[in-house]
């Protein structure tokens, strides 16, 4: 079996890099309006430690992660690990 590859998404916190199904910034208003819905229904991981939200993660498994740091940082960090495994 394959190792998982975990991705850092800030602050100790990782997601499994092949269940991403996105990173988006959080500051359209559709992104607003899933982070809400995914707080309604109890499938939001808040991974900011209180900080700002900067990037919004969405997995394969509906479930939506809230990270401090920049979208463009977490992706910078998925494609190394897509690249590795190659």
């Amino acid at each position: 079996m394959k190792d998982k590859n975990l991705l850092n998404i800030g602050f100790g916190n990782t997601v499994v890099a092949e269940r991403v199904v996105a990173i988006v910034s959080p500051n359209s208003a559709p992104m607003k309006r899933m982070k809400d819905e995914a707080r309604d229904e109890k499938h939001l991981v808040d991974a900011t430690h209180g900080r700002r939200t900067r990037s919004i993660i969405i997995m394969d498994s509906n479930h939506i992660v809230l990270s401090a740091i920049q979208a463009e940082t977490i992706s910078q960090r998925f494609e190394l690990i897509r690249k590795s495994d190659d």
